[in-house]
């Protein structure tokens, strides 16, 4: 009888932290919604500024791909795409 005891303790003390952590998700989760709604309809976001930086990142990755693909230290050369 103790023993099912001290189990259910121990399985109620492990819940709490879950619990606790899927409300937070939950709670995160339905602001950053939220904030992608309200960036979406922010007037400086045009189609313009959306390519310029899609092509940025773009130009990143293609730089992280070669970097991870050669031995040499590409931080050392000249970046071709820098603004």
């Amino acid at each position: 009888m103790e023993a099912a005891r001290r189990w259910a303790l121990a399985l109620a003390r492990g819940a709490v932290p879950v619990g606790l952590g899927l409300l937070l998700w939950a709670a995160v989760g339905a602001g950053e919604q939220q904030r992608q709604e309200t960036l979406k309809e922010l007037p400086e976001v045009s189609a313009e500024l959306l390519a310029q930086r899609r092509r940025h990142n773009e130009l990143v990755m293609a730089a992280l791909r070669e970097a991870a693909e050669t031995d040499e230290n590409v931080a050392r050369r000249p970046v071709p795409w820098r603004k």
